[in-house]
């Protein structure tokens, strides 16, 4: 069978490349005996039987308006444009990488999503660099990496060059400088992937929130 008939569901984050707000994402089951399981019912509440197709209840109809008509403006035409867009932007990005020394490209990015790592240094202490530099990157663990997710902002003229460049400039420090002990946000990366136990870092993690929510 081909990979979509074993799927029995498929998620659709139309935050991302619908191009709308956060809150409209959308699951599709491949029959209603799978939706069931996603439906919230409760019978015995003393404000009466409530029932609900999502566990969060109730979902923003502003969301949901917003979503319908960003997909009607787009089209599948705009779409398909935009999607080839950012195709191209990525092979363009890595091929930029792929000829910067102590840059690796992981994997073999097909379609939007980049990532790389370097055997020379800390590829955490690059991500720190870059984050001084305004770029918002995401940090991976299992391997140690740095990727972004491409979208048609990334497309627009210069954007991809700047990275580059200052990947470029940040790599080309790191490489000539004596490999050292991490500090800062890099040792905090590095730290977090080495321990053994990660229910460690789940309790810090949570310890986090509480912190953030804690009411002075």
């Amino acid at each position: 069978k081909q990979w979509y008939q074993r799927r029995v569901a498929i998620t659709a984050g139309t935050h991302k490349y619908g191009y709308t707000y956060k809150g409209s994402s959308v699951v599709l089951y491949r029959n209603w005996s799978l939706f069931q399981y996603q439906i919230t019912s409760t019978s015995d509440w003393p404000g009466g039987v409530y029932a609900s197709p999502t566990m969060s209840g109730s979902r923003a109809g502003a969301n949901i308006s917003v979503t319908w008509a960003a997909m009607m403006s787009y089209g599948k035409d705009g779409y398909v444009k935009a999607t080839k867009e950012i195709i191209k932007g990525a092979r363009y990005l890595v091929n930029g990488l792929s000829n910067i020394d102590g840059i690796k490209v992981m994997g073999d990015p097909q379609i939007s999503c980049v990532a790389w790592t370097s055997d020379k240094f800390n590829i955490y202490e690059l991500s720190v660099f870059l984050t001084k530099k305004g770029w918002n990157l995401a940090t991976l663990q299992f391997p140690a990496g740095i990727h972004i997710a491409l979208t048609r902002r990334h497309m627009e003229p210069g954007v991809l060059d700047r990275l580059l460049a200052d990947i470029r400039e940040c790599a080309g420090d790191l490489c000539g400088k004596p490999v050292g002990k991490p500090s800062g946000a890099a040792a905090m990366y590095g730290m977090a992937a080495q321990i053994p136990d990660r229910s460690i870092i789940d309790d810090i993690a949570k310890e986090y929130w509480n912190l953030y929510y804690k009411v002075k």
